[in-house]
């Protein structure tokens, strides 16, 4: 019986493979909707503490055209000050546990913990996606391994608590760059096949603005390393540096669909975004055009 696939395109090269037989097709660039229920998130803290109320938004993303729901409890903007794993559990997982009961979009927990991993895990996500690349939490690789789901490693100089302080590089993209094959090779020595990993380099995590803008324009630099590209810079900070007009992370529509598209254009494989529907029309003109070419 063939797998259950989660995308539109026949071509299979290219899978990542998640439980019970599904698969996400990386043959086109996957949508993936920021789902954060916490009260201090950078962008959108507060709007979905309530179950129902995040249930709702993530359908809503699902049916706008999104591929992954990224359900996060814990806030990692500049500043952030950490939480413990009981408080980060009490948010993300009733919320996990009643969107499976209606959907069975792919859900991806981002998170640093290994106990809030492993519950969300059992509570029906199929993705990890850890800021801190396993770093963080010495239990969060054998659960990545024990779980067998793909996992997501984030470039991060710091803790959210400092990372923007003082970011400094000789070559961001370089350096990221390595830092990605020592991850690699980590993974690959624990046993997690190099097939499950998705690399993000980490847009505004320890990032001055000259290395935002040199990570997206040098995206092929990391596909070089053979895995699936993340890119997540919907509604940062960054765009309001180029164009500063005092307006709100959720004003910054057009600055996060420009970083999509440039994203995309240089080799990105899936994109964090906030703005599901309005990334989805704009992808869809961008392969229009993309294919005539």
């Amino acid at each position: 019986m063939p797998e259950n696939t989660l995308t539109k395109s026949n071509d299979t090269e290219r899978t990542l493979h998640l439980r019970d037989g599904r698969a996400l097709l990386l043959a086109r660039p996957l949508v993936m909707g920021v789902l954060n229920v916490t009260p201090d998130s950078f962008s959108d803290g507060g709007q979905f503490l309530f179950v129902e109320k995040a249930v709702e938004r993530a359908l809503q993303m699902e049916m706008e055209g999104a591929d992954i729901i990224d359900i996060g409890g814990e806030s990692s903007r500049p500043g952030a000050e950490p939480i413990d794993a009981s408080e980060e559990k009490k948010r993300v997982l009733p919320v996990i546990e009643a969107l499976r009961q209606q959907s069975q979009i792919p859900i991806s927990i981002d998170t640093c913990k290994a106990t809030t991993a492993k519950a969300a895990i059992d509570a029906g996500a199929d993705i990890i996606n850890d800021i801190s690349a396993l770093r963080f939490d010495p239990d969060m690789a054998p659960v990545a391994v024990s779980s067998n789901v793909p996992v997501i490693l984030m470039h991060m100089l710091g803790t959210p608590r400092d990372m923007q302080l003082n970011p400094t590089y000789e070559n961001c993209v370089k350096e990221i760059v390595m830092f990605f094959r020592e991850r690699i090779a980590f993974c690959k020595q624990i046993g997690i096949d190099e097939n499950k990993l998705i690399l993000d380099p980490g847009i505004g995590f320890g990032k001055r603005l000259e290395d935002n803008l040199d990570i997206l324009a040098h995206i092929e630099q990391f596909k070089s390393l053979g895995v699936p590209i993340l890119v997540g810079a919907s509604r940062k900070s960054f765009i309001n540096m180029l164009h500063p007009r005092q307006k709100t992370p959720t004003r910054r529509i057009g600055g996060s669909l420009s970083a999509a598209i440039m994203a995309l254009s240089n080799g990105a494989d899936i994109i964090r975004v906030h703005d599901v529907e309005e990334t989805v029309e704009a992808l869809a003109v961008y392969r229009a055009i993309k294919d005539r070419t």
